[in-house]
């Protein structure tokens, strides 16, 4: 990385907890690269800090911040504006520092649907079924309705999985089946389905001995993306490899959606392949 100036621009992560952040080594291998006068810190911020943190942001001239658990949707009335994504979900990921002017965006929803498309998978029409009702799953649901998929979401707690459906059909106009993830109601809704997103944990290190669906649920011709990306093959990703089907990693998800943040706050296109890198390489230097 060249040195700092009195020009260098700031950008950054705000979180809690922020140690295991892919992020620094993604954009800056980017702004290396594309030889930019720009570095990315990481913040650990407390939920008690936000409002300060956000202040400072603008007393700072901090050019752009990514936001992750658990300041996504509390951050909100902290900013000035909102993207259509950003409201639409009530959640934001990315802040832009317009002049002054902080604008809330969300990548993460359309860093999962680039994923997709650049596999040659496009939404609409297909049946989707997705597994969780969280802060992940509802922007992956958002995005995917409005580009015209049949979905299907299933939760341990069917009333959580209800209400996201309600808040997309109200969106969307689009009624869409939630239920309780019971392997009878994972059976049911995996019978015809294109693709399987899993948004949930389950999974995740430490836990790698776990999956969210039995291994005879999953078949040939479907696609099987898992948004986890630590480990990269979880047990569910390797089980559907064994069934024949196709199996997308999260890592991808996480490069797009800090490609998509990069662009906004330079105004320059992503170094995909060298962020992809960077990021592989933080991920093994963890283990």
């Amino acid at each position: 990385m060249s040195f700092l100036t009195g020009r260098t621009r700031v950008c950054g992560i705000i979180g809690d907890p922020i140690e295991h952040t892919m992020s620094p080594a993604m954009h800056n291998a980017a702004f290396e690269t594309l030889g930019l006068d720009y570095i990315y810190l990481p913040f650990r911020v407390r939920r008690e800090e936000l409002q300060n943190a956000i202040a400072g942001m603008r007393a700072l001239n901090i050019v752009g911040l990514n936001v992750t658990i658990p300041h996504k949707v509390d951050v909100i009335p902290l900013l000035d504006k909102l993207d259509p994504l950003a409201e639409g979900m009530g959640a934001v990921n990315t802040i832009v520092n317009d002049n002054g002017v902080l604008i809330g965006c969300n990548t993460d929803a359309p860093g999962f649907l680039q994923t997709l498309r650049s596999r040659g998978i496009e939404p609409e029409g297909k049946k989707i079924v997705i597994l969780g009702a969280g802060g992940a799953a509802k922007g992956i649901a958002f995005i995917l309705a409005r580009a015209g998929a049949r979905l299907v979401i299933l939760n341990r707690t069917a009333s959580k999985a209800g209400g996201l459906a309600s808040q997309i059909a109200q969106l969307y106009g689009k009624s869409l089946k939630a239920m309780e993830s019971s392997e009878g109601n994972l059976a049911e809704a995996l019978d015809g389905a294109d693709v399987l997103v899993n948004t949930t944990s389950v999974g995740m290190v430490p836990d790698v001995g776990q999956t969210p669906v039995p291994a005879g649920l999953l078949k040939p011709g479907m696609t099987v993306f898992d948004i986890v990306y630590n480990p990269r093959e979880t047990r569910l990703l390797r089980e559907a490899k064994a069934a024949g089907a196709r199996a997308i990693d999260g890592l991808d998800m996480l490069v797009w959606q800090g490609a998509l943040a990069f662009e906004k706050w330079t105004g320059r296109e992503a170094p995909f392949e060298i962020m992809k890198q960077a990021a592989v390489k933080a991920l093994a230097s963890e283990k």
